[in-house]
């Protein structure tokens, strides 16, 4: 922006632009040693100013090019550039528009934020708002490292899922993919009963039809999700029984097998710490010792 600025305040012609941005990346940001995206942006701009100059005056009709401000002319044709003719994948739309706006607020004048908002805006809509639900590196950095207490909560209802063979007593239990068997769960939706939601669940990921005997345990853990960030997800288990027929897995994902076990076996496999308990409270209830 400092070079285009110059550049255009100074009348000077477009082969003076690379030795511009030269010198003035020397002088103020002297540890870069790398300076040609720099000069590849300024020279691409100025490359296609034309086109959008004409973009700007359409977009900004109230407005000839000669009384738009130094400042925000170009602030607008850098703002314009990356959102016409740079790649998405490097520079998202919505991050052009928002970091064309900080400049202007940070440089130009009282109103230039609003100025370069309303034309970049404009723009933005005729182009059918592509990447409309993409997040800036700066939004999605906050939402994985956000504290405690501003984490979304998600709610699950998972059970402990016991059938009667004979005088045999199975647990329902899944494998996930990271090695270890756990038990079945899933999300429940904001107007759910726990209840209610959870039989739902057990069905859609066991095929089980099953009987909610009581609850066992609230459990609360921190995952990261890849667009939301970090979550804290809040289970509810219950001790729940079922016929012993054969096991549907479903295909909620992050399981790979769904099996039956004998009570007696269930104390040898690898479970996680914070499941391993509520699998004991189970045993010890079924077993007549709680």
């Amino acid at each position: 922006m400092q070079s285009l600025f110059e550049w255009d305040f100074a009348g000077l012609p477009d082969s003076d632009a690379p030795e511009i941005v030269e010198r003035n990346a020397l002088e103020f940001a002297p540890g870069m040693s790398d300076y040609s995206f720099m000069k590849k942006l300024v020279s691409d701009i100025l490359k296609k100013r034309t086109d959008l100059d004409n973009i700007i005056t359409k977009a900004a009709p109230d407005w000839p090019l000669d009384k738009i401000s130094f400042i925000d002319r170009n602030i607008l044709r850098i703002g314009l550039y990356e959102l016409l003719f740079a790649d998405r994948k490097e520079v998202p739309s919505k991050v052009a528009i928002n970091e064309a706006i900080e400049l202007a607020k940070s440089y130009g004048g009282e109103t230039s934020g609003k100025f370069v908002n309303g034309v970049l805006g404009a723009v933005y809509k005729e182009m059918g708002e592509p990447g409309k639900d993409e997040i800036s590196q700066k939004e999605k950095k906050k939402k994985f490292n956000r504290p405690y207490e501003e984490m979304p909560i998600q709610k699950l209802g998972g059970a402990v899922v016991y059938a009667k063979d004979g005088e045999d007593i199975y647990f329902a239990l899944v494998h996930d993919v990271f090695g270890h068997w756990t038990l079945s769960k899933g999300g429940l939706n904001p107007d759910d009963d726990e209840k209610v939601g959870t039989v739902r669940e057990i069905k859609e990921e066991l095929g089980l039809d099953i009987t909610i005997i009581k609850e066992l345990s609230r459990n609360e853990y921190i995952a990261t999700h890849p667009e939301d960030g970090k979550i804290r997800k809040q289970v509810t288990y219950f001790l729940a029984e079922s016929k012993y027929k054969p096991l549907t897995l479903g295909t909620s994902g992050g399981l790979d097998q769904a099996e039956w076990f004998k009570i007696q076996d269930i104390l040898t496999l690898n479970f996680y710490n914070d499941i391993l308990p509520i699998i004991t409270t189970a045993v010890k209830i079924l077993l007549g010792q709680e």
